[in-house]
């Protein structure tokens, strides 16, 4: 019998669930210094993309694609960063990230740069708003 999905307790800890696509959870790093979301798909134990049905990884490609373009419009990215690390959080995610020439940490990779500036709740539900009317049918709410 599978085991149901659960969330890495770091990216439950340092993100906040906006809804879910299809295959993946969508998290927002609770970091205010960059529009920073988080895909996850909802499969147990998996570390890389490379272990998803060929179909999943079609999906989650889509899914990706899907949150870049919408996010790099809706915040004007001057890049959009996207990334499937895992080095400190095994579980499966892949990063987007929204960069601009101005932000503190360009053009170096935002991780570990800075402590982080946590949301405030009402700016949290701001994007949650915005994020649901942005994906409209394509999301689910949590």
């Amino acid at each position: 019998m599978n085991e149901p999905f659960t969330l890495h307790p770091r990216l439950a800890e340092d993100a906040v669930t906006l809804g879910r696509f299809g295959l993946c959870r969508l998290l927002l790093m609770n970091d205010s210094r960059y529009p920073w979301f988080i895909l996850v798909p909802e499969k147990t134990g998996l570390t890389e993309i490379y272990q998803l049905s060929q179909a999943d990884q079609i999906i989650l490609t889509a899914e990706s694609s899907l949150l870049a373009e919408n996010l790099a419009a809706f915040y004007q990215a001057d890049k959009m960063n996207i990334a499937a690390i895992g080095n400190l959080v095994p579980q499966l995610h892949i990063h987007h990230i929204v960069r601009y020439k101005t932000d503190a940490a360009w053009p170096a990779p935002v991780w570990g740069k800075f402590d982080r500036i946590p949301y405030t709740q009402d700016r949290i539900a701001a994007i949650t708003e915005q994020v649901q009317a942005c994906f409209g049918n394509f999301l689910i709410e949590t």
